[in-house]
């Protein structure tokens, strides 16, 4: 049901306003020009934004609960790269028009995944236009504790959380590839889960974080170049799912899982001395060392990757 008599600070308080407050350092949410927030001692703020954009980002026509769940994902996996606790968030949608059913549902995704991870709702924006869903996330993290991409060291082991390739096989199907098991990987592609918990129990004991999002080949070569070394992965160890293994075996496309996005794990990078201190179930991948450059091993072949990742404007 379309209701063009519905005003932008209506528009607010109908669908985004629901949401208690559960966090102390929200001093003021929605409902003024700007919110407060206050750092506690001894925390920095980590702030990420994202976009995402109609016939880029996500089809025309997406289920908008799915839609609002992911778009919140999406930063919180941003934050969770960093090891930061996620506070709160600001919403700015561009609407081609009020659909209240179609925010219902958004909102219902949406404020569900900050329900789930005490994320408050502090404010935003709407306007007309083209539809554009942007997140600016903030979270807190230890001071001078934050995982960075450039601290990778050579003789660091790489580790990924969770299986790789899922979500780039749930692309596949939405593009016309007929998969036995479609639901496990759609709903990797629809619904990503932030690996919040994961991302804070590697600080002091990870050295470089960066989470999947343009897929692990072009993520990982973050990390590289910004920590100036290079890596070897092993493709017999990455942590494939039986329904990507049965799609690289009937396309050949064994390229896929490594350079397709929205998985949101994270892949981070460890001195062996520090793997003992390892609490959360990931998967060893690799190795850093010192000749630049990316490589893979298939079964004793090493051969240079330069596969890349999603980029936009390429």
């Amino acid at each position: 049901m379309n209701a063009p008599s519905l005003s932008e600070f209506s528009l607010i308080r109908r669908f985004f306003t629901k949401q208690r407050i559960k966090n102390l350092s929200t001093c003021l949410g929605i409902g003024d020009d700007c919110a407060l927030l206050s750092i506690p001692n001894g925390y920095e703020l980590a702030i990420t934004t994202d976009t995402m954009v109609e016939n880029v980002h996500f089809f025309a026509g997406a289920d908008p609960k799915q839609l609002g769940h992911k778009l919140l994902a999406v930063n919180l996996s941003d934050l969770a790269a960093m090891g930061a606790k996620p506070v709160s968030v600001m919403l700015a949608l561009t609407l081609p028009k009020v659909d209240e059913s179609w925010l219902t549902a958004f909102a219902e995704g949406f404020l569900a995944l900050a329900e789930r991870h005490d994320v408050d709702l502090i404010g935003g924006d709407t306007t007309s236009g083209p539809l554009t869903l942007t997140v600016q996330a903030l979270g807190l993290v230890p001071k001078g504790q934050a995982l960075r991409r450039a601290a990778a060291k050579v003789g660091d082991v790489i580790y990924m959380t969770g299986c790789l390739g899922d979500a780039g096989l749930g692309l596949k199907i939405k593009q016309g590839y007929d998969c036995a098991d479609s639901e496990a990987a759609l709903a990797r592609f629809n619904c990503p889960e932030p690996q919040i918990e994961a991302g804070q129990s590697l600080l002091g004991i990870a050295h470089a974080c960066i989470d999947l999002s343009d897929g692990l080949a072009g993520d990982l070569s973050h990390i590289l170049e910004q920590s100036g070394v290079g890596a070897s992965l092993d493709w017999d160890a990455l942590p494939l799912s039986d329904a990507v293994l049965a799609y690289i075996s009937d396309t050949g496309d064994w390229s896929m899982p490594l350079t397709a996005g929205d998985d949101y794990e994270l892949c981070f990078t460890v001195s062996p001395e520090q793997l003992g201190q390892l609490s959360l179930k990931a998967t060893r991948i690799g190795v850093i060392e010192h000749e630049p450059g990316l490589r893979l091993n298939k079964s004793g072949n090493i051969q240079p990757l330069k596969v890349k990742g999603f980029e936009h404007f390429s």
